[in-house]
């Protein structure tokens, strides 16, 4: 067929000779209707429409939940849990993002949202500190955190699996020091800082119930969407992730770039804390274990490649809907919660194959 397809090119020099058999290979890629092309298309449409593909995923799985569980998914009130359930996940996906998008990962980032919300509890029911200095401390421990991640990966050259997933032990362990591994009780934290639970509070549209934590979600996503997208520090940020050396010899301060996305990430991560207490009333410090693996699923889920350079935030809120569904339809069906973080596993190991499957076509 190869040979048929160079007699129909007719070239005309040597050249074009030599080029007849890559021009036949793209013509038999095109194809005319056959499983193999159609495979193709559906791979670039994949590649070029992420963010689309992460919404019909949803969609499919309201639907699948919905038939497995029956009428006790389609209520306003279930729904409205889905959504309360995903804002903590949702704002440190937002973090995980901008990390992955740099060609990175975070595995510290539930460590850094529950130690920041023991700073908060801590300082300002145990000892005594106005509630306001209190959620300023936390937002600064916060951004100290990412800023050792950042310096770990600029300045001692780890790679970011690595020094993230010693730093997540480092975070815990201090969480457990400074807190004592006591819990702060709702009540405690109503009587002396009421605002530390401010993001629980409920907001009613129609017949569905938020929280303020839901629409600071939003507000978020939309902050750093326009900074990805309409800013040169975000045009930078995609820059890295696609080709670091080729980011620097174009005069982008890498280093810089990579301590700033972090930076951000732990100030985002801090939000997550005080959401985070807002969402379940009390400060745990044994809280969010599961956190590192429901954001990176709902960040790759999303569309968002763990090899840099190609993602969307909206993405990304949409993934974290999907874990979101897909737990609450597994929890409605009766699925013991063991099982329900082995689906959500085999969501990750899928998502990461499709993930490797578009980039054939991009690499």
């Amino acid at each position: 067929m190869v040979a048929n397809l160079q007699s129909q090119l007719n070239p005309e020099d040597e050249g074009a000779v030599q080029r007849s058999e890559q021009d036949a290979i793209a013509l038999l890629a095109q194809g005319d209707g056959s499983g193999k092309s159609a495979i193709i298309r559906v791979r670039n449409f994949m590649a070029m429409y992420p963010t689309i593909v992460s919404v019909v995923i949803l969609l499919l799985s309201v639907v699948a939940c919905g038939l497995i569980t029956g009428s006790r998914f389609f209520t306003p009130f279930n729904f409205s849990l889905i959504v309360q359930q995903v804002t903590v996940i949702s704002v440190l996906g937002a973090a995980q993002t901008l990390v992955i998008l740099t060609a990175g990962i975070d595995l510290s980032v539930g460590a850094i949202m529950v130690l920041c919300s023991v700073v908060m509890g801590v300082t300002a029911v145990d000892n005594g500190i106005p509630q306001g200095v209190a959620i300023v401390l936390a937002l600064v421990a916060g951004a100290i955190c990412g800023l050792i991640n950042g310096f770990l990966v600029t300045s001692l050259k780890l790679p970011p699996f690595i020094a993230t997933l010693g730093s997540w032990n480092v975070f815990f362990g201090l969480n457990l020091w400074y807190s004592g591994s006591m819990t702060i009780m709702s009540q405690d934290i109503s009587k002396v800082a009421p605002a530390l639970q401010f993001f629980g509070q409920a907001v009613y549209v129609g017949p569905v119930h938020l929280t303020v934590g839901t629409f600071l979600m939003f507000a978020l996503f939309g902050a750093l969407w326009y900074a990805l997208n309409e800013t040169a520090w975000g045009r930078h940020v995609h820059a890295i992730g696609d080709d670091p050396e080729a980011a620097r010899l174009a005069g982008i301060g890498v280093e810089g770039m990579l301590l700033s996305v972090y930076f951000v990430a732990g100030v985002i991560c801090a939000l997550g804390g005080w959401v985070l207490i807002g969402r379940i009333g009390s400060v745990t410090p044994q809280e969010g274990l599961t956190s590192n693996l429901d954001s990176i699923t709902a960040v790759v889920v999303g569309g968002t490649s763990l090899f840099g350079g190609r993602g969307s935030l909206l993405g990304t809120l949409v993934g974290a809907l999907i874990v979101g569904v897909y737990r609450n339809g597994l929890a409605l069906a009766g699925v013991d919660p063991l099982w329900q973080t082995v689906a959500v596993g085999l969501l990750i190991i899928l998502a990461v194959t499709i993930d490797q499957w578009i980039r054939k076509i991009t690499a």
